[in-house]
C-alpha cells in the first residue's frame, strides 16, 4: 500500500491507556518490554513496512512464477525477506536459548498488522511460519524440535499448514493423504494438497511442512487424523540439508488477489515425515496452528480496514467535487474536497470506527494470548476461555467488516478507485480471502454459537460478559456517556435472550443453530466492538477533562464513538431478526426448486 504511515500513536494509545500493556507485561514477567523499548521498537517495525514493505505492495500483484516445480516471488520479496531476518525480527517473541528475543506474543502481533496493511502478500511468508513453530513446540519430541526450531525461528527457513485436499476443504474427516510407517520410525506420505500458502518460493533454504494424513488402518473421519512434520529438504539430527525429500510444487494458482503470495498444489510422493502428537489426534494438534492463524487472519482484516482508511483519507481531502451543500469551503479552488460530503464522511467515518476500535479489540485478544502462553493456574485458564470465545469473533467480525471498508475504500476514489494505479482495487481483492482462509464465516460462526456458547452451555459467554459489565459499569459514571453504557447493557441481556431462544429451537431442530450462526456472530462482533469503543471514550474524556497537549487526538476519539453507537452498533437490529427468522425459511423449499 503506497503511502502507508504505521499507526504507531493510535497503538501505543490503546496499549498505553487503554489496555495497560505497562502492566500487563510487568506482570507476566517482561521487564525488557517497558514502553521506551516498545516505542524504539515500533519505530524500526514502522520504518520497515512503510519504506521496504508498502513500494513491494504493487509490484506483487504481478505475481508468481511457476517453473517446473520451482517458484520464483515478485522482484524484491526475497531482498526484503533477507534485510526482515537480518533485523531479528521472526525470532521476537521465542525463547532466548532458541535463538529468540524473548518478548512477548503481543508486541510481535501488533506490527504484523503493518506489515499486512504495507503488504499483505509478502507478510503472509513469514506470518505462517510462526504456526508451524508453536505446533513443533508443543507437539513435537525433542529431537526434531532441536533439529528443525533454530533454523525456523531465525527465519532461515520457513513454514506452512497443509490441511485442504483437492475433494475436501473445510471436512478434514475426508483426507485421503496416506502415511505408512517406515523401519526407522519415520513415516512415509503420499497424497496431494492444495491451496498451501507460502508452499513453495524462494526465500528460505527450506520449507517445513505440518501435514494431516491418515496412518494406514487408522479409523475414518476426523478421528483417524494424524499431524506430521513432512520438510521439502530432509535434514540430519544437528538440522543439516542432507537431500531432498519426496515434496514437490506441481502448480500454483492464478488467484483474485494476493497474488504474490504463492498458493500451491503440494504432492508427497514418498515424502518423509514424522509424528508429532499421539497418532490419530492430529486434528487435537492441528488447533494449535490454526488457532494462532485465526488470529493472524483477524490482524490481516485489522490491516485492510487501516490501509482502506489511509488512502481513502487522504484522496477525500485532495479530490475536489462539486461545493458543499452548507457553504464553499475551498473559495481558491473550482470546487470543495469531497471530504466535506456528508456520504463520503460516512464511508471514512465508518472505515476509522472499524479499524480503530478493531485494534482495541485485537490487542485485547493478543493480551489474552499472552496469559494462555505466560501466566499460570486460574488466570490462564481464564484467558484460555475468553480466547476461545473470542477467537472466532475476531476472525469473522474484522475480516467481514474489511470487505466494508475496502470496499468503500473503491467508493470514495469513485472511477479512480477501479483503476489498478490507485492500489483501492488490488486493496480489495487482496483482502477478500480473509473471510475464506482458516474456515469461512459461515464456520467461524458455528465454532461459537455451536461449540463455544451452545456447547459450554454458556459458560464462555457468561465469563466474557462479565468482563463487559464491568466497563459499562464504570463508563456509566461519566455524564457523557452513561446512555452508551445502558445501550451496550442492553445489548448483553438481549444477547442472553437470544442464545436462549436458539437454544430452545436447537433442542427440536438442529438445524436452527446454522441458520442463526452468522447474524449471531455479526451481532456479536458489533456489541463486543461497541465496549472497546466505551472504554477509548472514556480514556479520551478523562484525558480532555485533565487537560492534554493532543486535544484533537482526542475529540477525534469521542466523535467517532458516537458515531459508532449511533451509526454502527443499531446494524445489530437486523441481525437480532435474522437470528429469530429460524431455519424454515431458510430450507423449507425444495433443492430442486431453486
Amino acid at each position: 500500500m503506497q503511502d502507508y504511515k504505521a499507526p504507531q500513536r493510535d497503538t501505543l494509545f490503546v496499549m498505553q491507556e487503554v489496555l495497560d500493556f505497562p502492566s500487563h507485561y510487568a506482570k507476566l514477567g517482561f521487564e525488557d518490554a517497558s514502553m521506551d523499548m516498545v516505542q524504539a521498537i515500533f519505530a524500526e517495525s514502522a520504518k520497515f513496512a512503510e519504506n521496504v514493505l508498502a513500494p513491494l505492495d504493487a509490484i506483487g500483484d504481478q505475481g508468481c512464477v511457476w517453473d517446473n516445480g520451482k517458484v520464483t516471488t515478485p522482484a524484491g520479496f526475497k531482498e526484503a525477506y533477507q534485510q526482515y531476518v537480518d533485523g531479528g525480527w521472526t525470532g521476537m517473541t521465542h525463547e532466548l536459548e532458541l535463538g529468540g528475543q524473548g518478548l512477548p506474543y503481543s508486541l510481535a502481533g501488533m506490527m504484523a498488522e503493518w506489515n499486512s496493511s504495507a503488504n499483505h502478500a509478502w507478510s503472509m511468508y513469514p506470518g505462517l511460519s510462526q504456526g508451524c513453530i508453536e505446533t513443533i513446540k508443543e507437539y513435537a519430541p525433542q529431537a526434531l524440535k532441536d533439529a528443525y526450531l533454530p533454523k525456523l525461528i531465525g527465519g532461515e527457513w520457513t513454514g506452512t499448514m497443509c490441511l485442504t485436499e483437492p475433494h475436501c476443504g473445510s471436512d478434514l474427516g475426508m483426507l485421503k493423504t496416506k502415511a505408512e510407517l517406515n523401519e526407522d520410525g519415520s513415516y512415509r506420505l503420499n497424497g496431494t494438497k492444495i491451496f498451501i500458502s507460502a508452499g513453495e518460493h524462494d526465500l528460505s533454504g527450506n520449507i517445513v511442512h505440518i501435514v494431516i494424513a491418515r496412518i494406514a488402518g487408522a479409523p475414518e473421519g476426523t478421528k483417524g487424523i494424524s499431524l506430521f512434520v513432512v520438510p521439502k529438504y530432509n535434514v540430519d539430527n544437528n538440522g543439516n540439508v542432507v537431500n531432498p525429500n519426496g515434496v514437490s510444487c506441481g502448480s500454483i494458482e492464478h488467484k483474485m488477489g494476493i497474488n504474490g503470495s504463492a498458493t500451491c498444489v503440494i504432492n508427497f510422493d514418498d515424502a518423509k515425515g514424522f509424528l508429532i502428537g499421539e497418532a490419530n489426534r492430529g486434528l487435537n494438534a492441528m488447533f494449535t496452528f490454526m488457532n494462532v492463524a485465526r488470529i493472524g487472519v483477524g490482524v490481516e482484516g485489522l490491516a485492510a480496514s487501516e490501509a482502506a482508511y489511509q488512502g481513502s483519507l487522504r484522496y477525500a481531502k485532495e479530490r475536489l467535487q462539486f461545493r458543499a451543500m452548507d457553504g464553499v469551503k475551498n473559495p481558491q479552488g473550482p470546487a470543495d474536497p469531497i471530504i466535506n460530503h456528508p456520504d463520503v464522511r460516512r464511508m471514512l467515518l465508518t472505515q476509522k470506527a472499524l479499524a480503530e476500535g478493531g485494534r482495541a479489540l485485537t490487542l485485547y485478544c493478543m493480551q489474552l494470548a499472552d496469559k494462555t502462553l505466560y501466566a499460570e493456574g486460574p488466570e490462564r485458564e481464564a484467558a484460555d476461555a475468553k480466547l476461545a470465545l473470542l477467537t472466532p469473533i475476531l476472525k469473522a467480525f474484522m475480516t467481514e467488516t474489511a470487505q466494508e471498508s475496502t470496499s468503500y475504500g473503491i467508493q470514495v476514489y469513485g472511477g479512480h478507485g477501479y483503476v489498478k494505479e490507485w492500489g483501492m482495487e488490488q486493496l480489495a481483492r487482496d483482502t477478500r480471502i480473509c473471510t475464506l482462509y482458516e474456515g469461512t464465516t459461515g464456520i467461524q460462526g458455528l465454532d461459537l454459537l455451536g461449540r463455544k456458547v451452545l456447547g459450554s452451555k454458556g459458560k464462555l459467554l457468561q465469563l466474557v460478559g462479565q468482563d463487559l459489565h464491568g466497563i459499562c459499569a464504570s463508563a456509566k459514571q461519566v455524564a457523557s456517556l452513561s446512555d452508551y453504557a445502558k445501550q451496550l447493557e442492553k445489548h448483553l441481556g438481549e444477547l442472553h435472550n437470544l442464545t436462549m431462544a436458539v437454544a430452545d429451537k436447537a433442542s427440536t431442530n438442529p438445524l436452527e443453530v446454522g441458520a442463526a450462526s452468522v447474524d449471531y456472530l455479526m451481532y456479536s462482533g458489533y456489541v463486543v466492538m461497541g465496549h472497546f469503543w466505551l472504554q477509548i471514550a472514556q480514556v479520551a474524556q478523562a484525558k480532555l477533562d485533565s487537560g492534554t497537549d493532543e486535544e484533537a487526538f482526542y475529540q477525534a476519539k469521542l466523535h467517532t464513538a458516537k458515531f459508532y453507537f449511533e451509526r454502527l452498533l443499531p446494524r445489530t437490529k437486523a441481525h437480532k431478526a435474522g437470528i429469530l427468522a429460524g431455519a424454515d425459511n431458510l430450507m423449507a423449499m425444495p433443492t430442486e426448486l431453486f
